[in-house]
């Protein structure tokens, strides 16, 4: 059992080591890189206007649902003027930023892990290489970059629609006057709550594009699998890893700044 647990801890911490080598490679890449900019601009049309749409329902939907239930926690003790509070601070300071994250695992990451999967399985990776052209620069960088860009925005983006979807729960379907609803979300908003959500952005951003990035790239070393299965377990391992770091990472920041 102890060689069992020790092996499990190396395979732990070389995968740890592998990860953090491909995300410094990518990065490191970038520099000198031709076009660049281009391929950049590429990857956030990806992560953002393609993810537009679920971000704005699921935002506008917690926003409804944070504002409904809230409203009937704080009519209990009489603090219904507190509901902007309760909404913002829930969704600014955790909600956002872990909420977005997820959709864009969903959507963007497990994507960008498929795509990278099958370019590796038919060999267009290798070929890149062949040419003399870096594929981590060309296809990883790019992404990777785009993410530090496009999830704050994401974020940013998500709580607004969630701040008046708690207003539309209060004040057009409970009654709550909407200038109380505002005027409590200006009060308890401070910008020290604006920088925890966009670091939590940054480095959900990171952590998940460099995960789903690094699954993708490396589906041939998947030895229990092989060809499209192996793209697919790929996938789902990227997705499945990506939402748990989003989790604990959220936890770890927290505990720091709170």
């Amino acid at each position: 059992m102890v060689r069992s647990v020790g092996r499990y801890t190396l395979s732990i911490v070389q995968a740890l080591g592998d990860f953090t080598l491909f995300t410094g490679h990518s990065f490191g890449s970038a520099l000198g890189s031709r076009k660049l900019g281009r391929r950049v601009l590429r990857a956030m049309f990806e992560q953002g206007v393609r993810c537009l749409p679920v971000i704005l329902i699921v935002g506008i939907f917690t926003g409804l649902v944070l504002g409904l239930q809230g409203y009937y926690v704080l009519n209990r003790f009489g603090s219904e003027s507190l509901l902007g509070t309760l909404v913002s601070l829930s969704i600014i300071r955790e909600l956002g930023p872990v909420l977005a994250a997820l959709m864009l695992v969903g959507q963007a990451g497990s994507a960008l892990a498929a795509e990278l999967g099958i370019q590796r399985n038919s060999e267009q990776i290798a070929a890149l290489e062949t040419m003399g052209i870096s594929s981590h620069a060309y296809l990883v960088a790019p992404r990777l970059i785009a993410a530090l860009l496009v999830y704050p925005m994401q974020t940013a983006l998500f709580c607004t629609i969630g701040l008046w979807g708690g207003s539309i729960s209060g004040s057009m379907l409970l009654g709550l006057e909407p200038g109380v609803y505002w005027s409590a979300v200006e009060r308890a908003v401070e910008s020290r709550d604006v920088s925890e959500c966009l670091l939590k952005a940054v480095t959900f951003g990171l952590l998940t594009v460099g995960l789903c990035a690094y699954h993708g790239f490396n589906a041939h070393r998947n030895k229990s699998a092989t060809g499209a299965r192996a793209v697919s377990a790929s996938t789902t391992r990227a997705v499945v890893q990506s939402s748990i770091i989003v989790l604990a990472a959220d936890y770890v920041i927290t505990s720091f700044l709170i």
